[in-house]
């Protein structure tokens, strides 16, 4: 069993749900990805989102931005994400997947980025500007690499693109919380709850919860514009934050 399903296995043995968290790789210094990443493996975090910066994240808010052009300013770049995440992979088993725009997949190639991910020890891919529909060639890719490839779906989107993504997906199902970019909201929108029913009558596979860093969530939960503005935060100024736990629904 891949890492990705094996955990939420483990999860749904103990009732309870995902915390998954974002890292843009190369914020604040690339050196410090790995230990970020162990980081917040030992601190909690059931799978982690490596962010591979890209000069229009077009899905990302002002802070994910922000720290996307500084990784960009300090030198980030695909061969050297992939190099942060085999670092990485040396110092937790948890899941790793990257998540990036298709250009810079394209411009690296295809079938060149899954192998090396997958050699690096990643375990899948999110990509959120690349749709269903013209996911094919990346979908046989990743699946000569043994990785898995999440997909998107929102309040706004139809049934017959919900059927779609959740035909196409490994992994996990990804429900967009809200309509708009990446970053904190006070509260759910309040077309989630419909969301996630009508994506569960389309697959079996765990439905992760994030763009909101919202507080109430269904199997999972991605944690994502609160870890760029913490890992800017001085070592000595954080506090170990009590792992959550959630009941599985």
């Amino acid at each position: 069993m891949r890492r990705i399903a094996a955990t939420f296995a483990r999860l749904a043995g103990q009732r309870r749900l995902a915390l998954i968290a974002y890292l843009t790789v190369g914020y604040p210094r690339l050196d410090l990805t790995p230990s970020l990443v162990q980081t917040a493996a030992d601190s909690g975090a059931d799978a982690i989102e490596l962010g591979i910066p890209f000069s229009d994240p077009l899905a990302d808010g002002r802070t994910i931005q922000a720290a996307s052009q500084q990784a960009l300013k300090g030198g980030t770049t695909v061969a050297r994400a992939l190099e942060a995440a085999t670092a990485a992979r040396k110092r937790t088993e948890v899941p790793l997947l990257f998540m990036t725009y298709l250009n810079p997949i394209l411009a690296f190639g295809l079938e060149r980025f899954c192998r090396a991910a997958s050699e690096a020890g990643v375990d899948g891919l999110i990509v959120p500007d690349l749709p269903p529909a013209e996911s094919a060639d990346l979908r046989r890719a990743a699946a000569a690499s043994q990785l898995d490839l999440v997909f998107f779906v929102a309040p706004t989107s139809s049934e017959a693109s919900i059927a779609a993504a959740c035909g196409a997906a490994t992994g996990f199902i990804y429900c967009i919380a809200v309509t708009g970019v990446t970053g904190a909201r006070a509260e759910l929108d309040p077309a989630l709850l419909p969301l996630i029913e009508i994506v569960r009558r389309h697959t079996k596979l765990p439905i992760v919860v994030g763009f909101g860093n919202i507080l109430e969530h269904w199997r999972g939960r991605p944690t994502g514009s609160s870890w760029p503005a913490r890992c800017s935060t001085p070592l000595r100024a954080r506090r170990r934050t009590p792992r959550p736990r959630f009941a599985v629904s």
